[in-house]
Order: structure tokens, then sequence, then C-alpha cells
């Protein structure tokens, strides 16, 4: 039964506390020590990121899933006001600056990920960067709720990070309750199946075939420098995994389908939400799955998954679900 909540003002949300081992720290995240004897920098653009130490993390947060903290070695992912319609943040680095340069991943400086915290409303967009480090792009944030965004990115000179933090959107919220677990699920005409089961502490293979009218889908198109882009979310505390398929487009040894085959490892048992994007027909779909990782008898964290099975309209009838 959906429960409606109003939600008023615009504020960022309340972090998740991973295990409730960690404090809350600004910005609606917790918030990483910085890295052990960091250097001074003078490099105002963070040409070099102004660390040489940058891949040395702290012990607290070396086993830390992406997405939990607002500030990691320094960087920090900081919402500004923006017009309406428009999301703006910046990163800022060590030296309290706005960092503006970023080395390209899978073709873009910069992702920016957000769904809602009943893992409803996915996007994956990609902001355009002004110059004085402002990331700028049309709010994927569509519709009331407590949403929480992931900026994916690498600072030129630093290591890859992904920081989150929580958005509030005023309004009217119906709570969404979590689709059940499934091994296909159909979006836009496509059929997805999952194969695989993710295994905690450990890399898994996970395929994912697309089919559309019942014969397979041969001919997927690159997106992002990859023939499909997975996103996993945790229930409950939105732990963020990101990862990318084996082989690549034009490699003479890659198939552009029906199959798109991932190595991934889930920190931990519990219930998550994965997220496929793959590109045919000129245009990007995104096809979702539940699953359940680890002991079964393990309660998950979070709201109970419902027993329907997912459908276009159940998982994918919802405002926000789109690509830039």
């Amino acid at each position: 039964m959906n429960t409606t909540t109003k939600l008023s003002g615009f504020a960022l949300g309340l972090a998740a506390v991973f295990g409730a081992a960690y404090g809350v720290g600004h910005l609606a995240g917790p918030v990483a020590p910085p890295a052990a004897t960091p250097h001074d920098t003078t490099d105002g653009d963070h040409g070099d990121g102004g660390h040489g130490d940058a891949g040395h993390a702290t012990a607290a947060t070396d086993h830390l899933p992406g997405g939990l903290l607002v500030s990691d070695r320094g960087y920090t992912l900081q919402p500004v006001s923006a017009p309406a319609g428009e999301f703006a943040f910046r990163i800022t680095g060590p030296d309290g600056r706005p960092v503006t340069r970023y080395d390209v991943a899978h073709d873009k400086r910069m992702h920016l990920i957000v769904a809602r915290r009943d893992l409803s409303g996915f996007r994956h967009v990609h902001p355009e960067l002004a110059p004085d480090g402002t990331w700028r792009v049309a709010s994927p944030l569509a519709g009331a709720g407590t949403w929480r965004a992931f900026a994916d990115f690498t600072p030129t000179g630093g290591v890859p990070l992904t920081l989150g933090v929580d958005v509030t959107v005023p309004g009217t919220l119906a709570d969404r309750p979590l689709p059940a677990p499934a091994t296909s699920t159909t979006v836009d005409g496509y059929t997805v199946t999952l194969g695989g089961t993710p295994q905690p502490g450990r890399t898994s293979q996970l395929t994912l075939t697309v089919s559309r009218d019942g014969r397979p889908v041969t001919d997927l198109q690159p997106y992002l420098g990859a023939y499909g882009h997975l996103v996993a979310l945790r229930q409950g505390d939105l732990a963020y995994l990101h990862v990318h398929p084996e082989g690549t487009p034009g490699d003479g040894r890659t198939a552009a389908g029906p199959a798109v085959t991932f190595s991934a490892e889930v920190p931990s048992a519990g219930t998550y939400r994965l997220y496929l994007d793959f590109r045919h027909g000129d245009a990007v779909h995104t096809a979702e799955f539940t699953v359940v990782t680890g002991d079964p008898g393990t309660p998950a964290t979070g709201a109970p998954a419902p027993t329907t099975t997912p459908t276009p309209e159940a998982d994918h009838g919802t405002p926000g679900h789109g690509h830039n």
C-alpha cells in the first residue's frame, strides 16, 4: 500500500549512514577524512590535482563502496543554486577551489546518476562544465522526493571518485515499493534477460541478453565507448557500483549483442537494483532489475519488495527516466 507524503521547501536531505558506523557530515553526506600527509598546491585549476598522494586513501574509507560520501580525498560535491529546470553543482578540490580539469572516462568528463531513495526515477546524464568549475544540466530530478545524486568522475592528476549527496524536491510523494526480483524485464519494446547472480565480496559474471519481438538484437550501438553500462544501487543506503562490460566495440572480438557480459562485485549481501543502459535504434534504453545477493534468509535493508514481476508500466513509467 502506497503512502502519500508531502515534501516542502528545497533542501539537501540527510545522508544515509553506512552500517550506522559512520558519522553524518556536511552537505547531506558522510565526509571522509583527508588523505594522510597531503601536499600543498598552488595549481589553481588542479592540473595535477595538487596531491601526489591521491592514490593513498585513509584506512577509514578504502573499503567503502562508492557514492556514500559527499567528500573524499579532499574532493567535495557541492550543489549550487540554479534556475528552475536546471541542476548545477561543483566539485571542490583539496585547496577548496572548484576543480576545472577532469580526465575523460567512458567518453565523458562527468557522469551524473540520480535515483530517488526508493530506487525509482533513475537517470544517467552528462552535464556541461562552465569555466568557473560549475557543472550544469537540465534537471534530471523529475518529481517530488528525496533523490540521491552521484557524481562519477576522475580529476586530472587524481583517482576515480564517486561522490553522493541527497537533494529533496518539494511536492506530494507517493512511495513506490521496490519491484520483486526477476530475471527478465521489458523496456521500450525490448526484452532483457539477466543471467548470473552477484556474489558479495567476490567478482561474478553477469550476462544481460537483449531481444526484440522474439529475435536477438545483434546490432547494439556503442554508447559511451561500450555496448552497455551497468549501475547497481544497494537498497537502504544506496551504495553505488558502476561497472562496464567485457570487450570494446570494434576490437574484432566483442560481438554487438545480443549478450553483454559484465564482471561485477557487490560489497555485501542485500537487495540491489540494477540499471542497464544500452543503445539501439539511435536511442538509449534502460532495463532495470531487482536482485538479492548473499543469504536469502538475511533481511535486506529498506522496504520489502512486492510479489509482482516488473513491467514497463510499474518499472519504467515514472518521470525522470531517460538520458542526456
